[in-house]
């Protein structure tokens, strides 16, 4: 029997067309109108957006030119920033200079391309019927077989290609679609290599290799961790059987992209590709913390239920971060930048992979 790729499917029909927010994903509610005090609040989060706007073009020059020399001059600056937010129509290429990924791009001109047109993926069916699960609420992806979900194929297949150890995972999906959000599928393809292969920060392949065995690594230190600064949830825990496999596999896996809100999971993903997997463990110990004393009264599936659904006030950026920035965790979680010839010996390596 012939195997089937995406492109021979037909395009379905477009959905009916619904209102959505600003990053694009359908609205549950219809909102009235906006009060004249809503207006001016708006107008005024709309002056000060502006302002940082102008602020970060400074920063990081015209196509990123200046990013590296002004990382170098002033990275507390660099850090305060991103902490804070990136600006939503700057935040693709940031997150492409910041993860390293831009370098790898222009290392590797036609790999891409070889990878999707010239190769074949024994994940390609699996990728296919995985597809219409990740964000089916953005309009970018509702379609099927459309625009959007042949991108997500494309790269999600490329990568399969690329690291054949590695292959295709369904978790990948979430990373891969964030990207596509915000860049061309050259980009986020070579975004997700920079992810899964260290780049800048510690390789994530070990997310969705055989077993999970990474996954079993930061569950294993979460667990130490929630014992150790909260202690008494860590007993209540225990004494209900919860260990964080039950809850926290996903957080790790798509790094809060699957069942967070937008909003949040881009202010995360804006300080985990600067500052490294240490800032998921500081957000789960956060959020742990901030229900804290609602969680250690609740029993065994009523606690299931409250660990997979936190309450909205705490799924606030400017709450939660903040108290998340302030936990200390121990140096082995810590995952410095690496020095720059890394991209040199991952030059060679993209290359004997790619072309094996």
């Amino acid at each position: 029997m012939e195997r089937k790729t995406i492109d021979d499917f037909e395009p379905g029909p477009l959905p009916s067309p619904r209102q959505v927010d600003r990053f694009g994903f359908l609205k549950q509610e219809h909102n009235s109108s906006p009060d004249a005090i809503t207006k001016i609040r708006s107008t005024h989060v709309q002056e000060r957006e502006e302002r940082r706007v102008r602020k970060w073009r400074k920063m990081i020059g015209i196509g990123g030119s200046d990013w590296k020399h002004y990382v170098r001059r002033k990275p507390h600056v660099v850090k305060r920033r991103i902490r804070k937010g990136i600006p939503d129509c700057l935040r693709g290429l940031v997150w492409q200079l910041i993860s390293g990924s831009r370098d790898l791009l222009l290392m590797n001109p036609g790999v891409y391309e070889q990878l999707v047109i010239y190769e074949t993926s024994a994940s390609e069916l699996d990728i296919i019927r995985d597809i219409s699960r990740t964000f089916p609420s953005h309009v970018f992806f509702q379609q099927r077989h459309g625009p959007g979900q042949r991108s997500l194929y494309n790269v999600l297949k490329a990568y399969s290609v690329f690291d054949r150890n590695v292959g295709y995972v369904q978790g990948m999906g979430f990373l891969a679609g964030l990207l596509l959000l915000y860049m061309s599928e050259e980009d986020a393809f070579w975004l997700l290599v920079a992810l899964l292969k260290g780049a800048v920060h510690a390789p994530m392949e070990g997310l969705y290799l055989a077993g999970l065995p990474l996954v079993q690594q930061y569950l294993f230190q979460f667990d130490n961790l929630v014992r150790e600064q909260l202690p008494k949830l860590g007993e209540h825990f225990t004494q209900e059987m919860i260990n964080p496999s039950m809850y926290a596999s996903q957080w790790f896996i798509t790094v809060f992209s699957y069942s967070f809100p937008f909003h949040l999971a881009l202010r995360i993903w804006d300080v985990f590709l600067y500052e490294g997997v240490t800032i998921v463990f500081k957000v789960g110990l956060a959020l742990l913390k901030y229900c804290h004393d609602d969680l250690v009264k609740l029993p065994f599936e009523k606690l299931i239920h409250a660990l997979r659904n936190f309450p909205e006030d705490a799924m606030d950026p400017d709450t939660l971060l903040p108290m998340a920035y302030s936990i200390k965790v121990r140096p082995f979680l810590s995952t410095p930048p690496s020095p720059s010839p890394s991209l040199a010996t991952m030059k060679i390596n993209i290359s004997i992979v790619a072309y094996a």
